[in-house]
């Protein structure tokens, strides 16, 4: 007799209702010295995270913190559970960030002091990812996520090399990816400058986003400076852009970025943090809006000059080289009062395994689906998959039952 299946709910909509953003980061392992693929060392993050791991997709897993290790090709990377797009949110994404991390190094140092080893995690890039939707009740007009993203490639750049990038840096990206956009660069050893660099980078792309016109001739009709002679390139990984440093005349990461030696297109010669000034002027409200008062003064502090960029110091600073050891998140920084936001909230929840009651029933949080629902096993084992955005009004009760 063929056993029958069990029932199933019909599976959540993938597409969050709230505008969201989140924090992705790849760290590079290196092991008594040397250089290793974690698949080569570890078969999964499980050999060496102690305790459950509640299972997300594919190899990835989720940890109490709310986000999700897993190795990909190579690195060791972390992701932030997603964050609802609202003042303050780079700020709750960067803390969730930088948690996982501290979880990932703490767990790295009981297997090296249970196996004689020394492991570190060596900063490798970052990925900054903000949903993507035309603003309600208007049409396309010929308004794509893909022209968006080039656009993107000539705004974002030189503002980010500012907050985000180092003297080895090769380039910062901009990738359409179905329903959210998301740009690439160096990771950041500093926590503020993580938190800096996601709030410019969302409240950029967001305002961006309601231009009536995604083409390029969008840049002189709202004054963006652009460098001449720049020429994006396709992105090395995936679809979209990349403003690579052989896509300038010459390399931005290792100039003097105080020094007027770039010619503009419509505004003579400028330097490198006057270029992304001029830009980032342009957004000052979208940025404030969305920025706590901490993160919003260090944007202005660094593109003015008046705190450090990480391309005012000779070399790469050695922070990068012991990630979550020369370099760690400060609880006690102002972001770090914040309130955590709903999404993450029920996300921490579901990792948890606190039982929920939900129409009479017990549910039991067993997986994800994605980021935006959650898989539960009922009292009559039956699973049912629930959006967060669902979920979202049971909070309360959720918490309340621990």
């Amino acid at each position: 007799m063929v056993q029958q299946k069990k029932r199933e709910q019909p599976s959540a909509p993938e597409r969050l209702k709230l505008a969201a953003m989140g924090l992705e980061a790849e760290f590079s392992l290196v092991v008594d010295g040397e250089p290793m693929r974690p698949e080569d060392l570890f078969g999964s993050p499980r050999d060496f995270i102690r305790g459950e791991l509640m299972h997300r997709q594919g190899r990835s897993y989720h940890l109490p913190t709310g986000g999700a290790v897993y190795f990909d090709t190579g690195v060791i990377e972390v992701a932030t559970p997603v964050v609802e797009i609202a003042r303050g949110c780079a700020a709750r994404a960067g803390r969730s960030l930088w948690e996982a991390i501290q979880f990932v190094r703490g767990e790295l140092d009981a297997w090296d002091a249970g196996h004689g080893r020394e492991t570190r995690l060596v900063g490798f890039s970052a990925h900054y990812n903000v949903s993507f939707e035309l603003p309600p009740g208007q049409p396309a007009n010929g308004r794509s996520i893909e022209k968006l993203a080039l656009l993107l490639t000539y705004i974002l750049p030189a503002p980010v090399m500012l907050l985000a990038a180092n003297r080895r840096s090769t380039g910062v990206g901009v990738r359409p990816r179905k329903d959210r956009i998301e740009i690439t660069c160096d990771f950041t050893p500093s926590p503020a400058l993580t938190i800096a660099t996601a709030a410019l980078i969302v409240g950029v792309v967001r305002e961006v986003m309601t231009w009536p016109s995604y083409e390029l001739g969008e840049l002189s009709t709202h004054g963006i400076p652009v460098i001449r002679g720049f020429r994006p390139m396709p992105h090395t990984s995936r679809k979209g852009w990349l403003a690579r440093f052989n896509c300038y005349p010459k390399n931005p990461f290792t100039c003097d970025i105080d020094r007027e030696m770039w010619q503009t297109e419509r505004d003579g010669e400028l330097s490198l943090r006057a270029i992304a000034g001029r830009a980032v002027r342009l957004f000052l409200r979208p940025v404030r809006r969305l920025s706590d008062p901490f993160t919003f003064r260090l944007i202005g502090s660094v593109l003015r000059g008046r705190s450090p960029s990480l391309l005012d110091q000779e070399d790469r600073p050695e922070e990068y080289e012991h990630v979550g050891r020369l370099c760690a998140w400060d609880g006690l920084s102002p972001p770090a009062q914040l309130a955590r936001s709903r999404y993450e909230r029920v996300v921490i929840r579901a990792v948890s395994g606190q039982q929920l009651r939900r129409n009479g029933h017990s549910l039991r949080p067993v997986g994800m689906s994605g980021w935006s629902a959650v898989v539960f096993r009922r009292e009559d084992d039956r699973r049912e998959v629930i959006a967060i955005d669902d979920l979202i009004q049971h909070l309360d009760q959720w918490e309340r039952s621990r």
